[in-house]
């Protein structure tokens, strides 16, 4: 089978899952990881033959795609704010909206009034890892601190640190019955936030591949963990700190009242125009 046959199969075996474009974007993106063509190859050298086990692991992964599996993890990898990330079943696949957040919050500590060398930075709920990995690499002198329930989470978030050889001090715990002991100038966080009765309006492909624990709350209350935040921030961010979070979009006004003691404190839209982001400055 050549390499432009098997994209004409790519696109036929996954036409009832993923768009023409996307499922270009897929064929070529597993082309390039298998066999080894680069995108422009694959154009120069489309009626190439492929190598018989590299035809046998790429139909292997169709019938991975179709499972509803999500192409990240079948790669095993993700590309995240430029950077490339180690992503498996134990971690939520980052989205467009958290580098969203990422843009918002660089900015604003790199227009900040504060001294950016000595940072004190707090994430809750560190996933893979891309909030503060991301943090420390615009921020090298920075102090980076990351809290998850999640041991086999904190795994992936190391092993993203070590490839990128960024130093975090990562900590284990159950956020929601931790007891922060140090004050920081950042803190930031995508926690979990969709309702338990939304649970219906999810994907089948983010519930049956993607942590439960790192989608929806543990409560019938979807802002729990907002709540504490909101409280730890009170007592420990430092004065002039900031404050960045991602959120439901359908919580927006909710959320955003429970940082009224800020003095400046705003809720932000998404790219999609959604309500998605909350920016605070103590």
């Amino acid at each position: 089978m050549t390499i432009s046959a098997f994209k004409k199969y790519f696109r036929t075996e996954l036409s009832g899952l993923y768009t023409e474009s996307e499922a270009v974007f897929l064929s070529s993106l597993f082309i390039h990881q298998i066999a080894g063509f680069d995108a422009f190859q694959q154009r120069r050298f489309s009626e190439q033959e492929l190598l018989t086990d590299d035809k046998e692991k790429l139909c292997h992964l169709i019938s991975e795609l179709k499972t509803g599996r999500p192409y990240q993890q079948i790669l095993g990898e993700t590309e995240f704010y430029g950077m490339k990330f180690f992503v498996d079943e134990n971690v939520l696949i980052p989205r467009p909206e958290t580098e969203e957040l990422l843009e918002i919050a660089i900015r604003e500590i790199q227009g900040s009034k504060s001294k950016i060398q000595n940072l004190k930075i707090l994430d809750i709920g560190t996933g893979s890892g891309v909030i503060p990995l991301v943090l420390k690499k615009y921020f090298p002198e920075a102090n980076v601190s990351s809290v998850d329930f999640s041991e086999n989470a904190l795994k992936t978030a190391k092993r993203n640190a070590e490839y990128h050889q960024l130093e975090i001090r990562f900590i284990h715990a159950d956020y929601l019955n931790f007891e922060l002991a140090e004050n920081y100038d950042i803190i930031i966080s995508n926690p979990p936030y969709i309702g338990i009765e939304e649970e219906i309006e999810i994907a089948d492909s983010v519930k049956e591949f993607e942590p439960k624990m790192a989608l929806f709350s543990p409560t019938s209350d979807a802002l729990i963990f907002y709540r504490k935040i909101s409280e730890d921030a009170k007592k420990h961010l430092n004065e002039d700190g900031l404050l960045f979070l991602e959120i439901n979009q359908k919580l927006g006004s909710e959320t955003l009242e429970l940082y009224q003691d800020f003095s400046n404190v705003r809720l932000l839209k998404d790219l999609s125009e959604n309500d998605r982001f909350i920016y605070g400055r103590k």
